[in-house]
């Protein structure tokens, strides 16, 4: 395994992590909180493959632009204000290998009681629910966390099954979802994506529909996140 390969395992599993740092840190304000819409996005391009240092450049060549813009009236309180810019940063670097940053410290890897805690402290909040779905999943959880010696070097392996139970979770809680809650988590989307819509293609508009109303019924649900990329 090559240096840049070893950067880009070491990096995956912080990719929200990254990428709102790397914002924060463009837009000059670290407290600055990424909005559901912003999280939304992110894991479009996570779920698209899209390489952390497109999204890096991407926002920096975005920020770049506005910067030199002769009047400044609004601030960038959102990252699909760059949607566009990272894009085409995904489309320049489309093949090519993984590229480290250079002066950035490399997370460490998870250690395996931290992904045991990480499982059952998920399986619990599931199982609190008393829904019998739920209960079967958190099952699984604890399963895994059982067997985590084996995962713990194949993280890959690990995600693929907690994101076949993340599925089967969304489905459940999607099934259940009454039609005022999704006609208000639509509203709530319609309102955050309106100055950006006619930034992004359709396809990118399905895509981060899909992402944030799956987020906002968990969230209304109060279900846990299986993910890795959630273990932060």
């Amino acid at each position: 395994m090559n240096e840049n390969e070893n950067d880009w395992i070491l990096n995956y599993f912080n990719y929200f992590t990254e990428i709102e740092e790397h914002f924060q840190r463009t837009r000059g304000t670290g407290l600055f909180l990424l909005s559901p819409l912003d999280w939304a996005l992110i894991e479009t391009w996570k779920n698209a493959g899209v390489p952390l240092e497109a999204v890096f450049r991407g926002i920096d060549e975005a920020f770049a632009k506005w910067r030199s813009r002769k009047s400044r009236v609004r601030m960038v309180n959102s990252l699909a204000f760059c949607t566009q810019a990272v894009l085409t940063q995904a489309q320049r670097m489309a093949g090519t290998a993984p590229v480290p940053r250079e002066g950035r410290d490399r997370p460490a890897p998870f250690d395996p009681s931290e992904l045991c805690s990480y499982l059952t402290e998920n399986a619990e909040g599931l199982r609190q629910t008393g829904h019998a779905t739920y209960i079967e999943i958190a099952s699984s959880l604890d399963r895994l966390a059982d067997e985590i010696d084996q995962y713990a070097t194949d993280l890959e392996k690990l995600e693929q099954r907690l994101t076949a139970l993340e599925d089967k979770m969304i489905a459940t809680a999607r099934s259940e979802q009454t039609g005022q809650q999704l006609l208000a988590a639509r509203r709530d989307l319609e309102s955050q994506l309106r100055p950006y819509r006619g930034k992004m293609t359709a396809e990118q508009l399905v895509m981060i529909e899909k992402q944030y109303l799956e987020r906002r019924v968990l969230e209304d649900l109060k279900l846990p996140r299986l993910s890795l990329f959630y273990l932060r």
